[in-house]
């Protein structure tokens, strides 16, 4: 109702009402004053994170905290608090990479509000957005990033779908179907040469033929993605993120948010698409300790049929 504000910023709030309305009442998200408040941070990211792995290892530092338990990230509200940091981890040897976040949960300690960051995105993307942040609200498991963030990927995919389906065009179910799509093909091209990265840090080579195996592998990175994009028409999603010096460290939060996606879709599948029981098996499973849970996402995994629908999303 502030006359300042402006008509598409106006128009994006009205859109958030009732995706935040749909977000409690049809997928059993919390229903609380988060996503119901505007702050404009004045700048382009809420938080720069800062992955390092070693120069010759895929194994990312990790960073523990009081409630969100060990990360592979550390948080910065300026970036350039982040690049110092950054800084310092480079002349420790360390392949670095700084990524801006628009949007992060405070897994209801707080009631988190809409950001400038992100209050501008698509309806499919600001959906998603939301949709995944306050599945962290549902349920987060200290010390388990892979877990947290794949249930969340989960709960995201599934209730962009529900929404496109009751309040979307055809035409936006079907843009978002093949958005979902190169995410997952950008995905398996990723996680394939990370593959082969691990294969040669773990081969009895020398360092030095081992930097020289690392520079032919993201050069063929680049090569199989140009290929990849002309069987998208065109389609520039990823152009930014290959525009980068790609290191190890942009290689380490790929995946995080699909390791388990699959395992998750299919106990979803089990439940017959029944959200409420879905997160009740969730949270048996977090219960477990961190290798057995694996081992029983696992087993959901095993004998998937196609009922697993959905590519995994990613966030870049």
């Amino acid at each position: 109702n502030d006359p300042a504000t402006t008509p598409k910023t106006r128009q994006q709030l009205k859109l958030v009402q009732r995706l935040r309305d749909f977000a409690s009442q049809e997928l059993g998200l919390p229903d609380n004053r988060s996503y119901r408040s505007y702050a404009d941070l004045e700048r382009p990211f809420a938080i720069w994170n800062v992955f390092a792995t070693p120069e010759l290892s895929l194994a990312p530092k990790q960073w523990c905290f009081v409630f969100a338990g060990c990360v592979s990230y550390r948080g910065y509200f300026a970036r350039e608090q982040a690049e110092k940091f950054t800084a310092d981890l480079k002349r420790d040897g360390y392949d670095v990479y700084v990524g801006g976040v628009p949007a992060y949960s405070t897994l209801g300690w707080f009631n988190d509000p809409l950001l400038n960051t992100f209050i501008n995105r698509t309806e499919a993307d600001l959906a998603g957005l939301l949709f995944h942040e306050l599945t962290h609200q549902v349920l987060y498991v200290s010390g388990d990033s892979a877990f947290n963030e794949s249930f969340a990927t989960v709960v995201e995919l599934e209730g962009v779908k529900r929404w496109f389906e009751r309040h979307g065009t055809t035409q936006q179910a079907e843009a978002y179907r093949q958005k979902i799509r190169r995410r997952g093909q950008f995905t398996v091209l990723v996680l394939k040469h990370k593959a082969r990265l691990a294969e040669i840090y773990a081969s009895s080579s020398s360092d030095a033929e081992k930097r020289t195996a690392k520079t032919r592998v993201f050069v063929e990175l680049r090569s199989d993605y140009t290929a990849l994009k002309a069987n998208w028409g065109g389609q520039a999603d990823y152009d930014k993120w290959f525009a980068q010096d790609l290191n190890n460290a942009h290689l380490a939060a790929i995946g995080l948010y699909h390791q388990h996606v699959a395992a998750f879709q299919k106990l979803l599948a089990l439940h017959r698409d029944d959200l409420t029981a879905f997160y009740r098996s969730v949270e048996e499973i977090a219960k477990l300790p961190k290798a057995e849970r694996a081992t029983a996402l696992g087993r959901n995994l095993s004998g998937a049929n196609n009922r697993v629908r959905f590519l995994p999303e990613l966030s870049v």
